[in-house]
C-alpha cells in the first residue's frame, strides 16, 4: 500500500490489476479495472459485497459502453448525451454471459460519466473502472481517507488523498431500451420524474 500522489502512478498500478481507493466526483471509492474478473472478485471479497449486487461501472465516454456490448437506442444515446457528464449513474440492459461477473445474473449494469475532470482523464488512460463506495457492504461510506484506511489497510494497493468527502451517493436511474425511465435512488444530482419523461 502507499499514498500514491502522481495520476501515472495510479494509472500504472491500476493496468497491473491492482485496486485502490480514490475520490470520484461523489465519494471515495474502491476502484479496480471493469475488465478484469479477478479484480472484480477481489473488490467483491474486500467490500464483503453480497455477491448478487452488481457494482457501478465508470466510464469515459460512451464509446466505452461498446466494451460491454451494450447496444443503446437513438434515444438512450440521446439522453445520455444530454445529462452526462454527471453524478448520475443509469441502469443500462447487459445481457451478455461474458459480463456475468459484472451483471451477477442481472442482464444489466449501471455505469456513469464522472463530472470530474481528472477523474475523466484517467478513465480514458485505465479504460472503465468499478467503483464501489469505499465502506462495507451495509455500512456508512468512508468519507476521507483514515476512515478507507482503517476498513482496508494494506489490502489494497494505493489511496489518494483529497480531503473530506461527503457521503453522498450518485442519483441511480434505469433506462430501458424505449427510453423510458425510472428512479432508483435520488442521491447528488437532483432529478425528478417530470423532467425525465
Amino acid at each position: 500500500m502507499k499514498a500514491a500522489s502522481q495520476l501515472s502512478d495510479v494509472i500504472a498500478l491500476l493496468d497491473k490489476g491492482n485496486v485502490g481507493v480514490l475520490p470520484t466526483d461523489t465519494i471515495y471509492g474502491l476502484v479496480g479495472s471493469a475488465l478484469n474478473r479477478d479484480v472484480v472478485e477481489k473488490i467483491y471479497r474486500l467490500r464483503q459485497r453480497v455477491k448478487d449486487k452488481p457494482m457501478i461501472i465508470l466510464i469515459a465516454s460512451l464509446n466505452d459502453l461498446n466494451k460491454f456490448n451494450i447496444k443503446l437506442t437513438d434515444t438512450q444515446k440521446e439522453f445520455l448525451k444530454k445529462i452526462w457528464p454527471n453524478p448520475l449513474s443509469v441502469v443500462l440492459p447487459c445481457f451478455s454471459e461474458k459480463f456475468f461477473y459484472l451483471h451477477r445474473g442481472k442482464k444489466s449494469l449501471a455505469f456513469r460519466m464522472p463530472k470530474d475532470g481528472n477523474l475523466l482523464e484517467m478513465l480514458k488512460q485505465t479504460g472503465p473502472l468499478v467503483a464501489p463506495s469505499a465502506n462495507f457492504e451495509g455500512e456508512p461510506p468512508a468519507e476521507n481517507i483514515n476512515q478507507a484506511k482503517k476498513l482496508f489497510g494494506n489490502k489494497v494497493s494505493f489511496y489518494i488523498d483529497k480531503g473530506k468527502r461527503k457521503a453522498i451517493p450518485s442519483t441511480l436511474i434505469e433506462l430501458s431500451d424505449n427510453g423510458t425511465i425510472k428512479i432508483l435512488r435520488q442521491g447528488e444530482f437532483k432529478i425528478v420524474q417530470e423532467e425525465v419523461e
